[in-house]
């Protein structure tokens, strides 16, 4: 109950972990910590409803984030083939191992950005106006808008998130390209 007695057991514990088991206890990483503090193999703990829950730590988190953000570069030089094969194969292991965590708004969160950093690699390879018209209008806007639309000045990223370049690479769409999601591999995984 207090921080003096988990000490105590902790200077207990160690010993027989060390001389029983013969097993090597790293000093450094073994504390006396509250439950919320706690980061263990990238998860972390969290009490709801009136039991112990597991969530992904946010150092997890933003690891994840800066991988995506690599994997979604625009100056990578991929296909967007091999981007998509990439991101499909980060996912589906990122979520079977964090499968066990309350995730369910992060990872709709994260799809959300995600799908932002792809529409925004397919604008920059539109990157002719020329190409940004004949592309919009292939995914269905007409010409005056698609006129209108590529002849922006806009950066990549606040472009990305725009209504037409949301319809036009919509999620269905995305899907079709051969992306993949977190939050629909997630649901997938967690009713197995």
């Amino acid at each position: 109950k207090s921080r003096k007695s988990a000490e105590r057991t902790l200077n207990n514990i160690i010993p027989f972990i060390e001389g029983k088991l013969f097993l090597k206890v790293n000093r450094d990483k073994t504390t006396v910590a509250r439950y919320k503090e706690v980061k263990f193999l990238g998860f972390a703990f969290y009490w709801s409803k009136g039991e112990y829950r597991v969530r992904i730590h946010p150092k997890s988190i933003s690891k994840m984030k800066h991988k995506i953000r690599g994997l979604t570069s625009r100056s990578n030089g991929w296909g967007n083939e091999l981007r998509a094969n990439k991101l499909k194969q980060y996912i589906q292991g990122w979520i079977n191992y964090f499968r066990k965590a309350d995730m369910k708004g992060l990872m709709n969160q994260t799809d959300e950005w995600m799908r932002r950093r792809i529409r925004m690699v397919y604008w920059k390879q539109w990157k002719k106006i020329k190409t940004r018209i004949k592309m919009l209008m292939h995914f269905g806007i007409e010409k005056q808008k698609a006129y209108e639309f590529a002849n922006t000045r806009k950066g990549y990223w606040r472009i990305s998130c725009s209504p037409i370049l949301s319809r036009t690479l919509n999620n269905d769409t995305l899907k079709k390209l051969g992306y993949i999601f977190f939050s629909d591999y997630y649901k997938q995984v967690r009713v197995n």
